[in-house]
């Protein structure tokens, strides 16, 4: 059911399906990942290319693929440890990337309102942030107008609103702009 929606998400966002693709392992060790290594596709995901417009302009996606989620950690408020929920552990989600087309935070707001209509139309997603039904990670990345790369890419994982993913944008646009 999980590999449908993506298919239908992706068909919907003008993206190529690979007729054959595969799952690998990702390693990296972190508190909700203790297995050492995460199920997904990088090489050969379900389904690339396509783009999403906004009134601005055009974002271009490089592939949406399935992977396991993992767990997530909670950090109560003056305490020195963390919680570890598995629950959501192993279950598939699927994950959207965009070529590096976004300018302002504005355009991460729109894009994000976009989607999440569009998963709902398509009822493959409530896509509620705040329920934990959608989630956005951010890549930050400066450079002048003469350069010819993009400065130190800085992301911001597992933002759970639209607010909170433009405020994180803003904030970081402004702190890599003041280096």
């Amino acid at each position: 059911e999980a590999i449908k929606k993506l298919i239908k998400t992706a068909l919907a966002l003008h993206c190529e399906i690979n007729k054959q693709s595969f799952f690998e392992r990702k390693n990296y060790f972190y508190p909700d990942l203790p297995k050492g290594y995460q199920i997904s596709q990088y090489a050969s995901p379900l389904s690339e290319g396509g783009y999403l417009n906004i009134q601005t302009k055009r974002i271009n996606i490089t592939r949406i693929h399935m992977e396991e989620d993992t767990g997530s950690l909670a950090h109560p408020e003056g305490t020195d440890y963390s919680l570890v929920n598995f629950n959501r552990s192993g279950v598939p989600l699927m994950e959207l990337v965009t070529e590096p087309d976004f300018e302002t935070a504005s355009e991460v707001k729109e894009f994000i309102k976009e989607l999440q209509l569009i998963l709902k139309y398509l009822n493959v997603s409530f896509a509620n942030m705040e329920k934990g039904e959608m989630r956005c990670e951010v890549n930050i990345s400066l450079a002048s107008k003469d350069a010819k790369e993009f400065g130190t890419k800085v992301e911001i994982k597992n933002l759970n609103s639209v607010a909170t993913a433009v405020a994180a944008v803003e904030y970081e646009i402004k702190r890599q702009t003041e280096i």
